[in-house]
């Protein structure tokens, strides 16, 4: 089965994904490839396969990809149809932590196969202090991306459930109960 998270930067997505896949042993994390800088401690291979602009293309050209996008200008992110190969080769269950597009496409290619789910800041004015606190991008990429939450906001309906992240421990709770009862 596949579980597939999207939200605006800084919802609080990774988090919830971090605390699921500590508590159930039967799922695994899906590793994107973006031609993004990595962030803070993020590392090669974990949060994401971090590729030059000339790679992601030629991968996008030989059909690798399930699934892209062109995120922000120049800068994509997908998601490879290897990465989902060798999960199932495990006999484990997929987690996808996509932006909002991609978990759409995720969705509608997987359908009944896989829950989606949307991870919803509690404003966008939070999700704003958010971004700020993590202290990890400009104050006009941070801008870039609050006016992109803006309009992903809208797309929330499309997402079998939303979570919206307001009270960590209260998300983290909601999380494991639709998560279980879609494995069940």
């Amino acid at each position: 089965m596949i579980l597939i998270f999207s939200a605006p930067s800084g919802a609080g997505k990774s988090t919830l994904v971090n605390y699921l896949l500590s508590q159930r042993s039967d799922l695994e994390f899906s590793v994107s490839c973006t031609t993004r800088a990595p962030r803070g401690h993020e590392q090669h291979g974990t949060e994401y396969y971090f590729i030059s602009n000339e790679e992601f293309l030629r991968r996008v050209h030989n059909e690798e990809f399930i699934e892209y996008e062109n995120v922000y200008a120049g800068t994509y992110y997908g998601t490879l149809k290897s990465e989902i190969e060798r999960i199932e080769q495990k006999g484990h269950h997929v987690v996808f932590d996509v932006d909002v597009k991609g978990g759409i496409n995720l969705k509608n290619y997987f359908g009944d196969k896989a829950l989606s789910i949307f991870v919803a800041p509690p404003s966008i004015d939070e999700l704003r202090k958010r971004l700020i606190g993590r202290a990890t991008d400009s104050a006009e990429k941070i801008e870039e991306r609050v006016a992109k939450a803006a309009i992903e906001m809208q797309d929330q309906p499309q997402f079998d459930v939303t979570i919206v992240n307001d009270d960590l421990d209260r998300a983290k709770k909601q999380l494991l109960q639709k998560v279980a009862g879609f494995l069940k």
